[in-house]
């Protein structure tokens, strides 16, 4: 035995010996350059190797396949590595650089490393310079594009390798690639981060701040996506993808308050990021996901997303979820698919055009290519989570898929696809077909993206660089490590919050203060905060207006965007300057909904429900809450003075509060210093308003009672009907309106005289348009809500918080309608601007009440702010018809007036319209009638869990497609367009349902489908033959339905559905019951399919 062992031992030693003599040879023939790749990469490698050699192995695949494409001009990486016209991607650039980068920090660990280190690194370097070389010469987009994000002002994504120049346009290319400028800003605070130096001077500090800018809107522009075609159905539409939003999140907090300098910079070169705006794409991140995009149901793209490099998502439940879903769609033997019915270089997939026919993706089903990349980064994962067994697993997978050139290299194929000739076996057997891969590296064809990520992945496993070294700003955190994580707000993920929020009384006057202190409210003034500042958050806007400025490159600084709720509870320092800002809900509005004091109260409680719930910094948010005199007048006072003792007592709506004078609370806050305000002495200091302290005697009374309870309800009412007046003279209008003393009334005759004469008409009080704002401040100090209502209209008031809202329904995964219910409707699906918003409010919702127009305002507001903080009650709604839910509140006053004449929507306060709202959204009490919750239920759109999966469901078995209200749903090409689980088919149910115009009616046909759905899962033997007219089926049951409750006096209401509305739907006699005998029979008229599995078969 010993003998044998001395044996083995002298072999493994004459075998170390043979490869370091070949070595030695290997380099001797060098010619002393250390850019001369080696040739000696088949040579067997023993174990213990030195770390030299292990280093030197992966060294000579790069400069073998990587870095000879590099160009030498821009330093881009080409797409495709043979050929004269190379383009550059930026997306596969960066990893390129990545790659280098990783490999030279490997280097770092060997002290003699023959330049290899500054080679690599220096490669990186002129990649990530050569990208910003790009985008600076595209410095006109930027500007543009930050202003208005449309796609042909986008950065572009793909540039001439050698030269740097444009080579598409928009219009023949999908440029608008939120998720490639994403990852260059975040690869460049971690190449920064380890040392490397990128940025050089102050124009290159002010670009990438614009850059920001126009990352930080990622939420609300639909783009194209890593893969560059937008939509699934590669038709040309761009989407909001969870990829891009992901990546831009991840960005935002890498770069937030970053010195590009490194460890040489100063203040001026520290990048800012608006925290309300990234934590919009957070909450867009997490509404989207587990989906990619409302057409593709996942995506492999999701994979560099949520894991290595930017760790988007700190939701580890959300985590698993989405990744489980790509894992279960999307795996293959040779890869992960990008995604389904990906036509992508498949056999049939028709090259000469640039977009796909409608129902063409049906053709790539089953047959997409597999693309081995994807188990790369599933590997790089494993790493990061300390999971051998996954790394082992997709080790095991890669390495039977990898290439090799005529040197050994290892080569990754691009993707592994199915030849014309074994389509059709594969589409039959999925998975029974050999793929064969694109590309082998003898050809000369490389996947750059594959092999940078592929040399990333081998130097993590085989532990030559750690995770912290190729992340070093750590943005993977473990679980575990969550909660002691410095400054990395966006990685303390969804755990307990137990905040405590600081809030400091503001009273605007020391006579209001004054007069607080007799019932116990300590409050300060704005002087008794001196040297602090109180601002106003449109203030701040104008301070950062002069952020990332620069006249070289004709770029302004961050666009008129307001500061949220999180931005303004910090505090600034500006100029020498200490300032604390109060919220925008205190801002004077000029739209009535602020004459309510109990929306005021409302809006407090709710911006410290959004702080808490949102607050991922070290230090306490710092609510200024700012009390006016206007605010405790008449009956306002007794609110504000509960609200004003629930902050002494410390608990405001369920938040922990803590209120102290400014100067204390200011020590536990977050400050952020605003160093761009740089000044020298040949330049002007810009001017900002602090807030100033009214000039009251101190000791004069405070004038409670100027403003009067609510008015009643005879007080609001017009004593003129407007149809009587329409056609009646001017003269006699102007008449009738100086003897008229009713504002209602006055508001009534001055809009027949703005449309017929045009609001410069002069009266008696000046012009039309000064006469109706006149009666607007009126009816606001009277509380006059009709009258408010009708001036607001007939002036056009728009609120400026309206586009806020939309965006925060949208980011939510809703849609939205605007427009008078029973009347067209504008369907809102992306982001839209104020000037648009209101354009289309007045246009659809003026038509017949103008007062519809300001109160679709009121509930835009409301739902928005509800859904922020409830977003349970929302659930089942796809489409938020704010039109329909204001038909379900009127609905809901009839019902509450039994006999009684019902209450006038128009004429209760915001904060009474609000809480009506709630209750409707709440679901339905016990007790009510089944008519009642079918009008509400269908008013709100509402639709049973997993509704749109069983209509997709009766589609497949419904050859000839469904019919309702004159709208039809074919079941091709909708079912070779679309699959199962994509947004895109539920909205298409929606559209459908759109057209049905009485709510009772709408939830009936919603129940109808459920009851299909059920019938034809429990008999699979069934389908229709015919087109499915489901109103047909509606009528059927109600005719069997009529023929059971037949009364002597029923003849003449035969039409009248009211009863079969109120039947409740389960039991013997139910509505499902009589529903369920009209579906059967229809399906009884066609022939059954034969079932290999029916019992009653006899064989």
């Amino acid at each position: 035995m010993a003998a044998a062992a001395a044996a083995a031992a002298a072999a493994a030693h004459m075998a170390d010996v043979s490869w370091k003599m070949l070595e030695l040879r290997a380099r001797s023939k060098r010619s002393g350059s250390i850019y001369e790749p080696l040739k000696s990469i088949n040579l067997p490698k023993p174990e213990g190797e030195s770390l030299w050699d292990k280093l030197d192995h992966y060294y000579r695949i790069v400069k073998s396949t990587l870095l000879p494409h590099q160009s030498p001009t821009t330093g881009l990486f080409p797409t495709k590595t043979y050929g004269d016209n190379r383009k550059a991607k930026v997306h596969d650039s960066l990893y390129c650089a990545a790659c280098a980068w990783a490999l030279a920090l490997a280097y770092r660990r060997i002290d003699d490393d023959k330049g290899r280190t500054h080679e690599l690194e220096h490669s990186a370097i002129k990649c990530m310079r050569g990208i910003l070389y790009c985008y600076m010469r595209q410095a006109d987009k930027v500007q543009q594009f930050k202003q208005d994000p449309k796609p042909s002002e986008c950065l572009h994504s793909v540039f001439s390798a050698h030269t740097g120049d444009e080579v598409f346009s928009h219009k023949e290319y999908g440029h608008l690639q939120i998720n490639a400028v994403s990852l260059f800003l975040l690869y460049l605070v971690e190449m920064i981060s380890s040392g490397l130096q990128i940025i050089y001077n102050t124009d290159e500090v002010s670009f990438i701040q614009n850059l920001v800018f126009c990352v930080e809107r990622a939420y609300r522009v639909p783009d194209f996506g890593v893969w560059e075609r937008g939509s699934k159905y590669n038709n040309g539409s761009p989407e909001l993808h969870s990829s891009s939003v992901g990546v831009a999140k991840a960005a935002l907090e890498a770069i937030n308050g970053f010195n590009l300098f490194g460890n040489q910079g100063c203040s001026w070169s520290v990048i800012f990021v608006d925290f309300d705006a990234h934590n919009r794409n957070r909450q867009t991140l997490c509404s989207l996901l587990p989906r990619e995009s409302r057409s593709h149901n996942t995506d492999a793209a999701l994979l560099p997303c949520l894991s290595y490099p930017a760790f988007a998502l700190d939701d580890e439940v959300l985590f698993s979820q989405t990744l489980d879903k790509v894992m279960r769609k999307l795996k293959g033997k040779y890869g992960f698919k990008r995604f389904l019915r990906d036509g992508y270089r498949t056999a049939l997939e028709d090259k000469t055009r640039r977009y796909y026919k409608p129902a063409e993706i049906k053709l790539f089903d089953g047959i997409e290519c597999e693309f081995p990349l994807f188990f790369i980064f599933m590997i790089i994962d494993g790493v990061f989570r300390g999971n051998p067994a996954q790394v082992k697993e997709y080790q095991d997978l890669l390495d039977p898929l990898l290439q090799h050139t005529s040197e050994g290299c290892p080569v990754v194929p691009k993707y592994y696809y199915v030849p014309a000739d074994f389509v059709e076996l594969e589409k039959k057997n999925p998975g029974s077909q050999k793929r064969f891969p694109s590309n082998n590296g003898r050809d000369g064809k490389f996947f750059l993206w594959g092999q940078a990520v592929y040399i990333i992945a081998k130097l993590l496993a085989d532990k030559l660089v750690s995770p912290k070294d190729i992340d070093p700003i750590g943005r993977y955190v473990p679980p575990q490590d969550q909660r002691n994580v410095s400054m990395r707000f966006s990685n303390q993920g969804p755990l307990e919050n137990d905040l405590v929020v600081h809030v400091a009384l503001i009273a605007e006057s020391q006579r209001l203060q004054v007069f607080l202190n007799t019932y116990g409210i300590q409050t300060q003034t704005p002087q008794q905060v001196e040297p602090i500042q109180i601002w106003a958050q449109k203030e701040l806007v104008k301070a950062y207006f002069h952020l990332g400025v620069n006249d070289k490159l004709g770029l302004s600084g961050r666009p008129d965007r307001p500061i949220g709720c999180l931005g303004t509870s910090k505090i600034y320092r500006i100029l020498g300057k200490t300032v604390v800002c109060y919220s925008i809900i205190f801002d004077l509005s000029d739209f009535y909904m602020s004459q309510d004091v109990m929306m005021l109260i409302d809006d407090i409680k709710n911006a410290l429900q959004f702080i808490k719930q949102y607050w991922k910094m070290h230090g306490r948010p710092l609510f200024v809450v700012l009390i006016r005199e206007d605010n405790i007048r008449g009956s306002r006072f007794n609110p504000i003075l509960d609200m004003l003792a629930a902050f002494r007592k410390g608990i405001v709506g369920g938040v922990k509060v803590h209120v102290d004078r400014v100067q204390t609370l200011i020590s536990g806050a977050v400050v952020e210093q605003l160093d761009f305000l740089r000044i020298t002495e040949t330049e002007e200091a810009p001017v900002f308003k602090s807030l100033e302290e009214l000039d009251l005697p101190k000791h004069s009374k405070v004038k409670r009672q100027s403003s009067t309870p609510n008015a009643s309800e005879l007080e609001q009412q017009p004593d003129v009907n407007i149809n009587d007046w329409k056609n009646k003279s001017t003269y006699e209008i102007l008449q009738k309106l100086n003897d008229c003393n009713c504002l209602a009334s006055q508001a009534l005759l001055l809009s027949i005289l703005l449309k017929r004469e045009g609001p410069n008409f002069i009266t008696k009080e000046g012009t039309v348009a000064e006469h109706i704002e006149r009666i607007y401040r009126r009816a606001g100090s009277k509380k006059l809500w009709l009258v408010l209502r009708y001036s607001a209209a007939f002036a056009q008031k728009f609120s400026s918080s309206i586009a806020p809202h939309i965006t925060t329904l949208l980011v939510h995964g809703k849609q939205v309608t605007l427009g008078a219910f029973g009347q067209e409707e504008e369907v809102i699906s992306n982001p839209l601007s104020p000037g648009v918003i209101k354009n289309i409010i007045y246009e659809k919702c003026h038509l017949q009440d103008e007062r519809e127009a300001v109160v679709q305002q009121e509930l835009v507001i409301h739902v928005g702010w509800i859904i922020s903080n409830s977003p349970e009650l929302f659930s089942g709604m796809l489409k938020i018809r704010i039109g329909w839910i204001i038909h379900a509140m009127k609905y809901e006053l009839k019902i509450r007036a039994g006999d009684m004449p019902a209450k006038d929507l128009y004429q209760m306060s915001p904060s009474e319209v609000k809480q009506l709202l709630l209750d409707i959204l709440q679901p339905q009490q016990q007790g009510r009638s089944w008519l009642n919750r079918r009008q509400i239920d269908g008013s709100l759109n509402r639709t049973p869990a997993g509704f749109y999966d069983r209509v997709w469901q009766i589609l497949e078995r419904t050859p000839n497609g469904l019919i309702v209200a004159g709208k039809f749903l074919p079941q091709q090409p909708t079912l070779s367009d679309m699959t199962m689980y994509e947004m895109n088919f539920s909205l298409l149910v929606e559209d459908m349902l759109q057209y049905i115009d009485q709510p009772e009616y709408r939830q009936i046909i919603v129940e109808l489908l459920m009851v299909i759905s059920v019938i034809l899962e429990r008999n699979p033997e069934l389908e229709f033959q015919d087109k499915v007219d489901l109103d047909k089926v509606v009528q059927e049951a109600f005719h069997d339905f009529q023929k059971d409750h037949s009364s002597p006096k029923g003849a003449e209401k035969q039409d009248d559905m009211t009863a079969f509305y109120n039947t409740q739907p389960t039991g013997k006699k139910g509505t499902c019951s009589y529903l369920s005998k009209a579906v059967i029979t229809l399906l009884l008229e066609g022939e059954m399919k034969p079932n290999n599995d029916d019992p009653c078969t006899i064989s």
